[in-house]
């Protein structure tokens, strides 16, 4: 995995907006219409030869296929994998029943959002039948890259965690929710070989850590809660067995949405969970209002030797274009805190598009906060290696 050896390196964090007649496409598709199949294998070349570019062009050092073919972040595994169907009865986060006037406004500004609430369940034995998704999409990722006439410093594929995984797709087969998540990664560990086979980074999508405080374990105590995420990472780890740390990153979040947040978990209460994940980076969000000061939980909880931080700089729920002076004074910050500028990579603070047709940032704002991190990268490192 690269460091910033001479020069603070950029990234972000996986999704980026489709183009609308790709996400129209994948929005029916995911709601059980009537669509062209033989259509999104065509369209997705096309929004992954823009995708590339487009992050070519803002400067971004570490970059992927943007989640092109995918609904969602997670919901992606259940037309991958069987024993998925009927739906999912989760219960909303604290956020929706503690602010329904957000709530009823979010709701009510007219994205095409999907129901991802009401998701397919498991309902019997979890597992790939091949991994024909998977190689379809590296395949047309593969594709962009060799239509560039540039490249990228290194390549990462976002994968979804089996313990979010859980929380979000209900379980109604296995005996617990234990045997659910390690059943989820005993399949997800056949994806992660593969991407990693493939030659890229594997970036692990597991907002459980922060989210799910708010949300599936709403009603448990914190000490409950850390149990309970110690053993999603243990599950984790079973999948990521044999795979060189340095070759996977791990990403982990408070939910991408502009809510109030006040029932976030913070950040210094997760990180020595964070910590017990086999990766050689860790991903978290530090440009929102709610945990940006947590950045200076490092001094004291330090990261690991074998961790890079990827830093979250840029906000991805809100269309501000944050200054590039702004993006520079937050990565000097987490310089000083981790203590070391080869172990920090600027990033996003989460995708932006996790959700297909749900963008909260316009597409051409999206373009713009990355090029602003690109230009408040290099104005850091002309300070740190002078």
């Amino acid at each position: 995995m690269k460091r910033s050896t001479d020069r603070i390196l950029t990234t972000h964090m996986g999704s980026l907006p489709r183009p609308d007649m790709l996400a129209d496409l994948l929005v029916a598709e995911a709601e059980g219409k009537p669509v062209d199949a033989a259509r999104i294998p065509q369209l997705t070349d096309e929004a992954m030869d823009l995708i590339v570019r487009r992050q070519l062009d803002c400067g971004v050092d570490v970059g992927n296929d943007g989640e092109m073919p995918r609904s969602t972040f997670f919901g992606y595994i259940t037309g991958r994998m069987s024993g998925f169907g009927g739906q999912s009865k989760r219960r909303p986060i604290l956020d929706m029943q503690q602010f329904p006037t957000w709530w009823k406004n979010y709701q009510a500004r007219g994205v095409r959002r999907l129901n991802v609430y009401g998701f397919p369940a498991a309902i019997g034995p979890v597992r790939y039948e091949s991994l024909d998704g998977a190689k379809a999409e590296l395949s047309a990722f593969d594709r962009a890259l060799k239509r560039q006439t540039r490249t990228f410093a290194e390549t990462f594929v976002t994968a979804v965690s089996p313990g979010f995984a859980a929380c979000s797709l209900q379980n109604q087969h296995y005996d617990s929710h234990e045997a659910y998540v390690f059943a989820l990664a005993r399949a997800l560990k056949q994806e992660y070989e593969f991407i990693v086979a493939q030659g890229h980074v594997l970036q692990i999508d597991s907002p459980d850590l922060g989210i799910e405080r708010a949300g599936y374990f709403q009603d448990e105590p914190l000490p409950k809660f850390i149990a309970a995420m110690e053993m999603h990472v243990a599950a984790l780890n079973e999948a990521l067995a044999g795979i060189p740390p340095d070759r996977v990153r791990f990403h982990a979040c408070w939910g991408n949405r502009d809510s109030p947040h006040v029932n976030d978990v913070p950040a210094p209460d997760v990180l020595p969970v964070c910590y017990q994940v086999k990766a050689g980076a860790l991903c978290l969000p530090f440009a929102n209002p709610r945990h940006s000061h947590e950045i200076d939980a490092f001094k004291t909880q330090k990261l690991p030797d074998r961790m890079i931080l990827i830093c979250g700089v840029v906000e991805s729920t809100h269309n501000y274009v944050e200054h590039p002076e702004v993006i520079a004074e937050r990565l000097e910050r987490a310089v000083r805190a981790v203590g070391d500028k080869e172990r920090v990579m600027a990033g996003t603070d989460c995708g932006f598009g996790t959700i297909v047709g749900d963008t909260q940032v316009s597409e051409d704002v999206v373009w713009a906060k990355l090029a602003a991190m690109r230009d408040g990268a290099a104005i850091a490192s002309k300070r740190l290696w002078s």
